[in-house]
């Protein structure tokens, strides 16, 4: 079909978009030697698993769902796990199924380390190097600010028995959140400056992820430069698992204007037949204010609305946009870099529908999956 076929709201996810990122990647691999994941918790449409899977060594899961979509959709590609603690009802398949365990603790690791390596699986343990690089407004995602569940302090390893540390292969930090590889190197230095001693004996390092290696002005040599020296210095095997720069800028989300209020003295409205609270939550869990096609900053072209969604959240707005002329009603929108962190949040509040997926690719589109009502009544 064309685009003036799709159904909205709906995602898109372009094909040749999610290719050119995934040869970016690919390039650092090859030249780097490093082995770079799909961060699922991000994106895992998994009908691109197959392309993906062309380009990428596999994927990483943040728990027993995201595993199996691994194990399933993309066979022969290395499948890890990491969670803050993992539960016992769901370790018996994790252990038959994922090739890498990162765990969060010293005491997940005495509990669950040794019955990881007899199920043949690399093991290792995530590190809280206490370097924060997040900036203010990504505050929720520092991983590193006081009190942090995630991950191992130095002065918490020091207390570990040698005979828990004897059964790491490998080492894991994730301290970025769309960054560049300066705040990694920041990061890097903490990390080898603390855990020097213990690097000769592990087999690889896992960078984690929050890399903005697609981003136009991503510092690629640098990158390779962290890569390079704990290759160089102590023969570690590197890994990354980047979730966003697999997907940057490469899905869409199209949306109709349903109404267009008026108010006097007041900004124009526009209600969309989307939501930021159902479709796009990290608009306002980040927050942040997606970009729009055609559309510029408030006031900056001739008129200007506030976006929001159709539901009874009275926040539910998207955001301030300016336009060349006026909105009318079924008139489309088309919301960019919509890929990354959107499927895999949205939500059925207000029985709001679900929206369809399509991939694109040159000017064709494809249904990949529609949804209904028992989709909604199903989760209840």
């Amino acid at each position: 079909m064309n685009a003036t076929e799709l159904q909205t709201p709906c995602y898109v996810i372009d094909r040749d978009r999610l290719e050119d990122n995934l040869k970016v990647l690919r390039g650092v691999m090859d030249r780097t030697g490093c082995r770079i994941l799909l961060a699922q918790k991000a994106f895992s449409c998994y009908a691109v698993y197959p392309l993906i899977s062309q380009y990428l060594c596999g994927a990483t899961a943040s728990g027993l769902f995201e595993a199996r979509l691994c194990h399933e959709e993309m066979p022969g590609r290395e499948n890890h796990i990491f969670s803050p603690a993992f539960r016992e009802e769901d370790f018996p398949e994790i252990l038959s199924i994922c090739d890498h365990i990162v765990f969060n603790s010293i005491r997940q690791l005495e509990l669950l380390g040794q019955r990881a390596k007899q199920a043949g699986l690399q093991v290792g343990l995530r590190i809280n190097p206490q370097v924060s690089t997040q900036p203010t407004e990504h505050a929720i995602y520092d991983p590193c600010a006081p009190g942090s569940r995630l991950g191992v302090t130095l002065e918490e390893f020091r207390k570990a028995s040698a005979q828990t540390i004897g059964l790491l292969d490998g080492l894991h930090f994730h301290t970025l959140c769309e960054q560049n590889s300066d705040d990694l190197e920041i990061t890097l230095n903490a990390f080898e400056e603390q855990f020097r001693e213990w690097l000769p004996k592990m087999k690889w390092v896992n960078f984690g992820g929050g890399h903005h290696i697609t981003r136009e002005d991503y510092d690629i040599p640098r990158l390779e430069r962290c890569i390079n020296r704990m290759k160089q210095g102590y023969g570690l095997l590197v890994y990354l698992e980047p979730g966003e720069a697999i997907a940057l800028n490469a899905g869409y989300l199209h949306t109709k204007v349903l109404e267009v209020q008026h108010h006097e003295g007041a900004m124009d409205i526009a209600i969309l037949d989307t939501s930021a609270a159902c479709h796009m939550p990290d608009v306002l869990e980040m927050p942040y204010r997606p970009p729009l096609k055609e559309s510029g900053q408030p006031q900056e072209k001739a008129y200007t609305y506030r976006l929001g969604g159709p539901t009874c959240l009275s926040g539910d707005i998207i955001g301030d946009y300016s336009f060349d002329t006026q909105l009318k009603e079924g008139q489309t929108l088309i919301f960019e870099d919509m890929a990354i962190y959107s499927m895999v949040k949205n939500n059925t509040f207000n029985g709001m529908p679900l929206p369809s997926i399509y991939l694109k690719q040159g000017s064709d589109y494809t249904l990949i999956k529609s949804f209904s009502y028992q989709d909604f009544k199903s989760r209840l």
